[in-house]
């Protein structure tokens, strides 16, 4: 069966969460959710609205556009990049994983192609 997007975003949510070392608990009152339905956004288990995943976003200093393009990455694990190399996941070794870049870097990269 094929990845759903809830549990694509929960995956990924939980790993930029555990990147930076916070807790759900903490995480969950910068958001101004619930620890237990974060929980549950987490596991895939509810399907957070868009308010909640900017919330979430908020919370964690992530853009919502850099988490849905490493969940899209993660539901399409077969795709290649630019250069034809396999994208994280390919390997078989576990979970995608696609770091994603801190606000500070799309400033940077925006200015320097100005």
């Amino acid at each position: 069966m094929a990845m759903l997007l809830r549990e694509a975003l929960g995956d990924s949510l939980r790993r930029v969460r555990t990147q930076q070392g916070r807790t759900l608990r903490e995480v969950s009152t910068n958001a101004r959710v619930s620890l237990g339905y974060l929980s549950e956004v987490e596991r895939g288990q509810k399907e957070a609205s868009s308010e909640l995943l900017a919330s979430i976003c908020d919370a964690l200093d992530v853009e919502i556009a850099d988490l849905l393009l490493d969940v899209g990455t993660a539901m399409r694990p077969e795709a290649a990049d630019a250069d034809g190399m396999a994208l994280a996941g390919e390997s078989g070794l576990g979970s995608p994983k696609v770091v994603i870049p801190s606000p500070d870097a799309h400033r940077t990269t925006a200015l320097a192609a100005a």
